[in-house]
């Protein structure tokens, strides 16, 4: 029947595209049963008609998404640009690509993604300037490409490396080693699965890991040459699956460092260590207190970064000799800047540092002394600060929305930054212009928001607009190059990125006024953005679009059945959306301590309040929508986006589409995706948002909304 559908309602929108309204003409989706499923929590009834679409193997479920994706195609297909948003795409997308270098034993390692090709190869240089090698070529370990590779660890001396080989976009990998005299793959190798670190000793006699399974995350040592179903238990008996247990050798190989965090951005981690010259078990330098602890290790020290009475992060170190609490020295106090990061590099340590959103880079001594800063022309994003406590070069990144990724070597003797790569990407930095402002939300909260669009914008309220976000784990949001927003900007558009509470863009302070019971803070803030793109005449509801991703996809579920008044068209990706269920899948468990779980009263009824799949109204008239997930998705379970898809589409008041693009071979994970995979969604994705904003094709003129001129 619905192939009928579908046969004979396509033809009609293709003729009926280039007339206005669009929408009227839509074929309907395909028909979803429902079941008189309930559950009662605290008393409360809770409904769940769709809960047969959470098995994801059944056969009427496989059928269900076959019909999704045709009804998808059969809405977008006929509707015009896709190709020419493809093109465009391709140019920005299909250039040279690389990663961030590191060094050992005088060898650089790197990801390297030439632009006629579609993965990142494994690559090395003998030098700092002598010719790329590749290594390992994932081209060939595929004929769809959908599988990708990436760097585990290598050696000190640089003669073993291992490398993480994953499908689609799953978070399980597998581990394989390779040989660099030999340049073979050798036949130690760890299977499926999640891992939290994998480190090789100097001597290549063994490595340690950290592989999360049912029972939890525990740590285990691998002796070279012998059969994995033997290696030696190290560590993490006694957590359950909620924790993520995290190990790694120090560069001596003297030292295991063992982090044990209460789920993800939780109020709480661990830091135990070993020694591994001696024998005995690991022992515990912190795991009573309730903060936040990550650490690195240099000539015997432990340096912490922790917001343990510093909501803005300090770093502390500890002599392992003596690690007593009594004997820790606070190096770098707390100071009006959050501390985001650190690296041990040349004698040095580099602090990675956020005011006001904005990124630097402050260099201290091992004293704790202040000694510079590396600071940038424009506001972007600072990363890597890869290097060696013993060698002197270290290699970061930077990048904003309209300056592409420049990977940076910064010589720690001279003070002096130099230029070692940069993407070559087409295009016009000078005709952008990108800003920051403020505004407040609901509970007068002030709020940072950076916009980006081509300069001599007019404020007239007719500009379509793209807002994200993401308020969430301690993520800070901060501009960074996308094809994304570099093509929305030269259509004529705005994008805007708020950064919500929940993020970490000002401390642990900002971060728990948007977690538990606090969650609604970022709505509305999301919400209030909104709002001041409107009110400033950036926007109109009708020209407005949001999108968010995983978490983001959380919040814009939140956003479009709170306040769909507000919006003209919604990207929902591989989102949380019923989240009176979310932790009883895969590794949901980790993020109780950031939302709470339904089964404890106090945290069921704020999350009832907020849960976008319980809030869906029948006859609402709801924007436009296009849910994108898949089978791959092995971090957030794609059930959300099929379940709420199919609740939507029965329950929209409005006769804008509400679709389902649905990907049966990748996932969450979306960096190591094939480029060629990456250019087909991203132009599905903007050729709906376009269509619904009535953005132009690439000519520079706008379009009334669903119309084909």
């Amino acid at each position: 029947m619905f192939r009928r559908l579908l046969r004979s309602a396509a033809p009609l929108a293709a003729v009926l595209v280039l007339a206005a309204p669009l929408q009227a003409a839509l074929p309907q989706p395909p028909a979803t049963r429902t079941e008189a499923v309930a559950d009662t929590l605290h008393g409360v009834a809770i409904p769940d008609p769709y809960r047969w679409l959470e098995d994801q193997d059944s056969p009427e479920t496989r059928t269900w998404i076959d019909a999704q994706n045709g009804y998808t195609e059969a809405v977008l297909g006929p509707v015009p640009g896709r190709e020419d948003l493809k093109s465009r795409i391709e140019q920005l997308l299909r250039i040279d690509n690389q990663g961030v270098p590191f060094e050992r034993g005088g060898r650089y390692f790197y990801t390297h993604r030439g632009a006629d090709q579609d993965l990142n190869l494994l690559c090395m240089r003998q030098g700092l300037n002598a010719s790329q090698e590749v290594l390992i070529d994932p081209h060939v370990l595929s004929p769809d490409h959908s599988v990708s590779v990436g760097f585990s660890d290598v050696s000190e001396d640089g003669a073993l490396m291992a490398y993480s080989t994953r499908k689609g976009g799953e978070d399980e990998v597998e581990i394989a080693f390779f040989d660099l005299a030999t340049r073979k793959t050798l036949e130690d190798r760890l299977p499926r699965a999640r891992y939290f670190g994998v480190s090789i000793k100097p001597d290549k006699s063994g490595f340690y890991y950290s592989r999360h399974g049912k029972e939890g995350s525990r740590v285990y040592y691998h002796a070279m040459g012998t059969d994995p179903a033997r290696d030696r238990y190290v560590f993490g008996e006694g957590y359950d699956a909620g924790k993520i247990v995290g190990a790694g050798l120090s560069d001596d190989g003297r030292w295991l460092l063992i982090s044990v965090n209460h789920g993800s951005a939780a109020e709480k981690s661990e830091i135990w260590m070993m020694d591994t010259t001696r024998p005995g078990n690991p022992y515990p330098i912190v795991n009573d207190v309730d903060a936040l602890f990550s650490g690195a290790i240099a000539d015997g020290r432990l340096y912490m970064r922790t917001n343990w009475n510093a909501p803005n992060y300090r770093l502390l170190v500890v002599d392992l000799d003596t690690p007593a609490r009594d004997r820790w020295r606070e190096l770098v106090p707390q100071g009006a800047a959050v501390i985001t990061n650190f690296s041990l590099v040349g004698g040095k340590l580099f602090l990675n540092t956020l005011e006001n959103v904005v990124s630097s880079v402050k260099i201290f001594d091992p004293t704790g002394k202040l000694e510079g800063e590396i600071v940038f022309p424009t506001l972007g994003s600072v990363g890597g600060m890869a290097g060696r406590w013993k060698t002197g070069e270290a290699f970061f990144t930077f990048t904003s929305f309209h300056v592409p990724t420049t990977i940076y070597r910064y010589d720690v003797a001279k003070g002096k930054k130099s230029e070692w790569w940069m993407a070559k990407v087409p295009v016009k930095p000078e005709t952008f212009e990108l800003k920051q402002v403020w505004y407040e939300s609901r509970d007068g909260t002030r709020i940072p928001m950076f916009l980006v669009h081509r300069k001599g914008l007019k404020l007239d309220g007719s500009n379509p607009t793209l807002l994200t976000g993401y308020g969430g784990f301690t993520l800070s949001q901060t501009p960074a190059f996308s094809a994304r927003a570099a093509l929305w900007v030269e259509r004529g558009g705005v994008f805007a990125l708020a950064n919500l509470r929940g993020g970490g863009e000002f401390g642990e302070v900002w971060h728990r006024a948007g977690m538990l019971e606090k969650k609604q803070n970022v709505f509305d803030d999301f919400h209030a953005a909104a709002e001041w793109l409107i009110r400033n005449e950036y926007t109109r509801p009708q020209k407005l679009a949001i999108s968010g991703a995983s978490n983001g996809g959380l919040l814009v579920g939140a956003a479009f059945t709170q306040r769909p008044e507000l919006f003209g068209a919604v990207v929902c990706s591989v989102p949380l959306l019923d989240m009176l269920r979310y932790q009883q899948f895969l590794v949901a468990r980790f993020w109780v301590p950031e939302y709470g779980a339904a089964e404890k009263a106090d945290q069921f009824e704020y999350i009832h309040a907020y849960s976008p799949y319980h809030r869906v109204k029948k006859g609402e008239k709801y924007p436009a929508i296009l849910f994108i997930s898949g089978d791959a998705d092995t971090r957030v379970a794609p059930l959300h986006a099929r379940k709420m898809t199919a609740l939507m589409q029965a329950s929209t008041g409005s006769d804008r589409p509400i679709l389902l693009h649905y990907d049966t071979k990748f996932g969450h994970s979306r960096g190591g995706l094939a480029v060629s995979k990456q250019i087909r969604d991203l132009a599905l994705e903007l050729q709906f948002l376009c269509w619904q904003l009535g953005v132009d094709r690439g000519n520079g003129r706008r379009t009334a909304v669903g119309s084909g001129e």
